[in-house]
């Protein structure tokens, strides 16, 4: 028990330091996973270097704050339970292609070109436990579309 004033301190501090992260308008970078997110479409396989948004915290602050992603890189948000997913572009200042990925890696939902800086929900088509955030037109670019499959580690088969 005595221990218990001391974590509770640490614990306060690490919740300062994320705040006052997204309170300064100061982009979160993430690792980016060792693993590609392969997604199969009609006419082959495309590859994009991830980082992964799998905590409360690092779902809050997504992309927020980026001015600029690589053409082959994105984000994967994984939830705790498969539900239906509401997302916005709070802070964003870029155009994303938002895909909404099910349990077992199908993609059944596109939301292309979102618009920056909006607070308007991007509500995912039904139930769906990962969205994978890439730059706008990256989707019709690479021929993404809904019924491809997304393959990863994260993402459960």
């Amino acid at each position: 028990m005595r221990f218990l004033p001391h974590l509770l301190s640490l614990l306060l501090t690490v919740w300062m330091s994320v705040a006052s992260a997204l309170a300064s308008g100061a982009p979160t970078v993430l690792p980016t996973d060792a693993e590609p997110l392969v997604i199969t479409t009609r006419s082959g396989e495309v590859s994009f270097s991830v980082e992964l948004a799998v905590t409360p915290q690092t779902r809050a602050s997504g992309l927020m704050h980026r001015q600029s992603m690589d053409a082959d890189h994105g984000m994967l948000f994984r939830f705790d339970q498969t539900r239906q997913v509401l997302m916005w572009m709070k802070n964003t200042p870029l155009s994303l292609d938002m895909l909404f990925i099910d349990d077992d890696g199908t993609i059944v939902g596109i939301a292309e070109g979102t618009t920056p800086f909006s607070e308007a929900i991007v509500a995912s088509p039904g139930p769906v436990r990962y969205v994978l955030e890439l730059n706008a037109g990256t989707a019709k670019r690479d021929g993404i579309a809904v019924g491809d499959i997304a393959r990863h580690g994260t993402i459960a088969r």
